[in-house]
């Protein structure tokens, strides 16, 4: 953990700032530069609900931690492909992806891996092939640590793998949930995001309970906020009355520029530098580092 704690925000009149989440709000400091690489910190970006800003945030959330000297591996297990083509990957035209890594002997992750246009950050894709790795996991032996296995390989190359998982609680995002050590729930603010969560959050429980007894909630994201709106704002409450301190400090709201960046395919930290989303994701960052969820 940083060893400069996060500092809570006054007003001139002495009294807590209170942030977006109904609790004091923190400055949370810099992160310290590391002085080598390895082994990684595995967190799975996990929501059964499709359309709450998962891959825009693994994409944006990953950038962040690049740009603060974090060395970071996003895995795309999704078949849509979302994040691989969010990174200027063309799905269609890749010939090694994570299906054959998962499927076929003799292909290791590092044959599958590309860089990206953002130092310090590798993508491991995916393309529509990772849909059959569903059905064919089904007869395998350990079907649920098929990926652990694979990424244990690359873990000492990296400081943080981040897999963005899709929208479904099958045997793909098992596989995530068992190779990982930490779970981020992204969250749209809005009421019926939250009646999707009391199942995913049995499943969590049922991962920890048979197969990985390590993993744990690193946070819950709330995303596509728009603090104007009082609908949000009850949202919000209702969020922190669920998952209490595990709701992130940092929320992400709604904007055009997020879009806009994904048709460039750049992460917004890059795209608009000093917009308010690249921001909030920094601070995302630095609030993660500081709760010990990455090194």
């Amino acid at each position: 953990m940083n060893a400069e704690q996060p500092r809570t925000l006054f007003t001139i009149h002495g009294d807590a700032i209170i942030g977006p989440t109904g609790r004091p709000k923190h400055e949370f400091p810099e992160p310290e530069p590391l002085d080598g690489h390895g082994p990684a910190r595995i967190i799975a970006m996990v929501n059964q609900k499709g359309g709450v800003g998962k891959t825009t945030s693994a994409i944006n959330l990953a950038a962040a931690l690049a740009e603060y000297g974090r060395r970071v591996l996003m895995v795309d297990f999704d078949p849509q492909g979302a994040l691989s083509a969010g990174l200027g990957a063309n799905p269609h035209e890749l010939e090694t992806t994570v299906y054959n890594v998962l499927m076929e002997k003799g292909v290791e992750v590092t044959d599958a891996v590309v860089s990206t246009h953002v130092p310090g950050m590798d993508l491991l894709p995916a393309n529509i092939d990772l849909s059959a790795a569903e059905v064919q996991l089904v007869t395998e032996v350990g079907r649920e640590q098929v990926l652990e296995r694979a990424l244990r390989k690359v873990r000492n190359d990296y400081d943080v793998i981040l897999i963005d998982c899709q929208p479904s609680l099958g045997l793909l995002t098992v596989n995530a949930l068992t190779a990982a050590h930490g779970v981020v729930i992204p969250l749209v603010a809005e009421f019926f995001a939250l009646r999707a969560v009391a199942l995913l959050k049995d499943t969590i429980e049922k991962v920890q309970d048979r197969i990985n007894p390590d993993l744990e909630i690193d946070g819950v994201l709330v995303t596509m906020v728009d603090l104007r709106t009082t609908h949000s704002k009850e949202v919000i409450q209702r969020i922190v009355e669920a998952f209490g301190e595990k709701v992130f400090e940092t929320v992400i709201k709604r904007s055009v520029k997020f879009p806009d960046a994904t048709v460039a395919a750049e992460p917004i930290t890059n795209y608009a530098a000093k917009h308010e989303g690249a921001k909030a994701y920094r601070q995302l960052a630095r609030e993660l580092i500081a709760r010990g969820g990455a090194p």
